[in-house]
């Protein structure tokens, strides 16, 4: 038998036949679930680290305020030729004043990007500082006693984990930002301080 010439199919079915059946586009719903679920367990996985990052960062800022704080209030006492002091208020927040006319220079709160930084002022008591014309510690006007050292820690995670930071104060009005637990060496680590403190 010859088939030569001869169709199975006539021409509109061969053509069916022949034409590659288009894939549907989108995702399954087993795979939009799967995603969602590799999704959900990276998240957890990150979320320990990603608030031990946030707390840091919190000190990070809280330490910085009051350093800026700190060299502001030197910066206007030594620019107006008389006393500016610094005033820590509530947690990480202060006030920097013009000491013989009481004019405010400038205040930060504490809540501005450090809720939960909690600040330990060395000597026990002391809560201001006072900054001559000449940039160098001065007396404060009611004869309290002068910041030296502050420390700046958080509660909300493991000790561990925390980055605290200080912010120590000289007589010579040197303000500086050091790191306690920077290997010694490390531009950033504290200075041994007589007595030893935020170390």
């Amino acid at each position: 038998m010859d088939w030569r010439g001869q169709r199975l199919l006539g021409a509109p079915q061969g053509r069916h036949v022949l034409t590659a059946v288009k894939k549907a586009l989108g995702v399954t719903l087993i795979e939009m679930m799967i995603a969602i679920a590799v999704f959900a367990i990276l998240i957890l996985a990150a979320l320990p680290s990603f608030t031990a990052w946030i707390q840091n960062t919190q000190i990070r800022t809280a330490a910085e305020a009051i350093l800026n704080g700190l060299q502001l209030a030197r910066v206007e006492a030594v620019r107006r030729n008389t006393s500016v002091e610094l005033q820590m208020n509530a947690g990480s927040g202060w006030t920097v004043t013009v000491v013989p006319t009481g004019e405010v220079v400038q205040t930060r709160l504490a809540e501005e990007g450090s809720q939960t930084a909690q600040v330990t002022i060395k000597p026990d008591g002391a809560n201001k500082v006072t900054f001559g014309g000449l940039g160098q510690v001065a007396t404060n006007n009611n004869a309290s006693e002068t910041i030296t050292e502050i420390k700046i820690d958080t509660d909300k995670i493991p000790a561990s984990e925390t980055r605290e930071l200080c912010v120590t104060v000289s007589s010579g009005g040197v303000t500086r930002l050091c790191d306690p637990q920077a290997p010694a060496g490390d531009t950033r680590a504290c200075v041994p301080a007589v007595p030893p403190g935020c170390l």
